[in-house]
């Protein structure tokens, strides 16, 4: 690098301000910045901040200095004999800390390279810390590159300190010593240590961000009502539903940002209840704190208390079923049914696959039923929970075992399992650590709670659920094999809706009434054109897709007097119409009527009245289109 240029340079744009190409864009870049600051040349040194501003602004800075001290000890060591030293600032530039040679510790003094000093580009002009802060990015300054000339008997190299989370610039490092020290490799340094310093703070977040889960967890049974957004230092968001999610963009769509309560960003700890009361009306917040320190909080958003109106009551769905409410008269239904019922009896561990919405958990729950004493059926979605808490939700865990455990610890689904079915759904999601640990439970009968040294014995049926290929899993070394043989001594392909037949119309007849039911409404009737419609549909969605496409239906259809309302081709999903029409290009849709006509006459034994009825429509109606069908 051409220094004795530089220093040309240097003197060129304090006298005349010309602009030399010699010097680098982001030292040029950064000598105007100094300029439009007001700075001279002949500025001798930083301005000090008074111990007590100091101390406020080391205060506000205590996570970070924690995080840097181990980097800060190395350099103790390290740099204790190379006329250089270490020195972390905060986003002002104000340095909080410094460590190193004490001959350059000294010597820094002097320009107020120390402690409290004030090393923004503002206040001193152009500097390794002050440029990486206004830049972003690491950035070495050497002698006459500074913009002060007292500052060039020093060599600099400073890289921005970024929040782990948001990644914003929370602070920097910098390696400084005199200019015979200088070295290119110090600005690597700089770089490491700024990654070292952030992986401390991330590894920190992450377990407050556990704590903060944990506690939520110990607390959900309160609120099984209310939609829940647990968050961390900063309004981090660390868990919530989509339901909240679209709750909170209701009450206040500015409330969340870029994944963060960017609400709760600029507030102190102490007025979050505040923040949030007055941004989300009918909502409270409950601070979590970990050694008297506030580390995040749970958002709990209340329902609005309204007076219910007086509706029949409809039964809740049993938790035991019997094999013949299982809805189906489908071939491969009534296949899978014998088997399953086969199975229930063996009581080995079973292991259930098929796509989503294929209705697992029902076979679950008909093959609890299916063996007496069937005992409790407990259920746990093992993709449904955050990583970090599946342990202590399945095994519990003991009293003190982390920071917001309940005080008299918990019991864990396998412990409520005992004497009855444990279904564990999207096992194929569980962590590889933990599924040693279910092993262990599952052969020896014995579970032992999360920070608990006595075990407990357990006595339970296994039913496993997945819409995953658990084989390849395994060859792909994601799921222990060991494990799938344990729970799938039997295994039961439940088949998807589109290979199921006419269950379809015993599906459509079935929801139809249980959701009109549900809204004192009469069952729906399905035109000819939407009842051939729906039949032809793939389902990607199964019999979950099915059942919330015919709520839509029932719930947009209106009353449609005693006959229930009428629902068209018109009224269905656009993805249905869209591959309607598809179909209809290789199919006249009259066709597709004419076929779907003629069935439910011939089903009904040529009885005109039952076959209206069947088909949703008036006896006049089917006349006519009869009528139709024969010219």
């Amino acid at each position: 690098m051409p220094y004795r240029e530089i220093a040309r340079a240097w003197e060129a744009f304090h006298q005349d301000g010309i602009a030399s190409s010699v010097v680098r864009p982001a030292v040029l870049a950064s000598w105007q910045r100094s300029r439009q600051h007001a700075i001279t040349a002949n500025r001798s040194e930083a301005p000090l901040v008074s111990e007590a501003e100091l101390h406020r602004r080391r205060q506000q800075n205590t996570r970070l200095i924690a995080a840097a001290r181990p980097a800060m000890d190395e350099a103790r060591h390290l740099l204790s004999d190379a006329r250089s030293m270490l020195i972390l600032t905060d986003t002002e530039g104000t340095i909080l800390e410094t460590e190193g040679d004490a001959r350059a510790v000294d010597t820094g003094q002097e320009v107020k390279l120390q402690r409290g000093g004030l090393w923004c580009e503002a206040q001193i002009g152009t500097n390794a810390i002050g440029t990486a802060l206004a830049c972003g990015r690491p950035v070495q300054i050497h002698a006459a590159e500074h913009f002060c000339a007292s500052v060039q008997r020093w060599t600099c190299a400073a890289a921005p300190v970024r929040h782990p989370g948001h990644g914003a610039v929370i602070g920097a490092v910098d390696v400084s010593g005199s200019t015979d020290t200088f070295n290119p490799q110090n600005l690597a340094h700089a770089v490491a240590l700024a990654q070292q310093i952030e992986a401390v703070l991330g590894r920190r977040m992450e377990m407050e961000h556990e704590q903060v889960l944990r506690h939520f967890l110990s607390k959900r049974s309160l609120w099984l009502s209310e939609e829940i957004l647990a968050f961390g230092r900063s309004g981090a968001l660390i868990y919530s539903t989509d339901r909240a999610l679209k709750e909170v963009a209701r009450r206040n769509g500015r409330f969340i940002a870029d994944g963060r309560l960017a609400a709760l960003n600029d507030v102190a700890p102490a007025a979050w209840a505040e923040r949030v009361a007055a941004l989300l009306p009918g909502a409270s917040v409950e601070i979590v704190r970990e050694d008297g320190e506030e580390i995040g909080g749970v958002v709990v958003l209340h329902a609005p208390r309204k007076p219910r109106p007086v509706m029949r009551e409809v039964a809740r769905e049993p938790e035991v079923l019997p094999f013949e409410a299982i809805i189906g008269d489908s071939p491969a239904m009534r296949e899978v049914r014998e088997k399953a019922r086969r199975m229930a009896e063996s009581g080995l561990p079973i292991l259930l696959e098929g796509e989503t919405g294929v209705g697992k958990e029902v076979f679950a729950r008909a093959i609890h039923g299916g063996r007496a004493p069937c005992g409790p059926f407990v259920p746990l979605n093992c993709g449904g929970l955050p990583r970090d808490l599946i342990a202590s939700e399945l095994f519990g865990y003991e009293k003190g075992a982390f920071t917001g455990a309940d005080a008299a610890g918990k019991q864990g689904k396998v412990e409520a399992a005992d004497g009855g079915l444990l279904c564990l759904d999207e096992i194929g999601e569980m962590p590889l650590e933990l599924q040693s640990y279910l092993l262990r439970v599952l052969e020896d009968g014995v579970v032992y709670r999360v920070g608990g040294h006595n075990g407990r014995r357990v006595n339970l049926r296994l039913v496993s659920m997945t819409n995953r290929d658990l084989s390849g899993e395994v060859a792909a070394g994601r799921f222990r094999k060991d494990l799938f043989y344990r729970i799938a001594a039997l295994r039961l392909r439940i088949p998807p809706l589109r290979e199921r037949g006419e269950d379809v119309a015993l599906l459509l007849d079935h929801f139809g009434r249980s959701a009109a039911a549900r809204a004192g409404l009469a069952p729906p009737r399905f035109s000819p054109a939407a009842h051939a419609a729906l039949m032809a549909y793939g389902w990607p969605g199964n019999v979950r897709e099915l059942r919330n496409v015919v709520d839509m239906l029932v719930a947009m259809g209106g009353t449609g007097g005693e006959e229930g309302a009428l629902i068209d081709i018109a009224d269905l999903p656009q993805e249905i119409r869209e591959e309607t029409t598809e179909t209809a290009r290789a199919t006249d849709l009259k066709a597709v009527e004419e076929a779907a006509i003629r069935a439910a006459v011939e089903a009904c034994g040529g009885n005109l009245s039952r076959a209206a009825r069947r088909l949703g429509i008036a006896r006049s109606t089917l006349y006519m289109r009869l009528s139709a069908l024969e010219r």
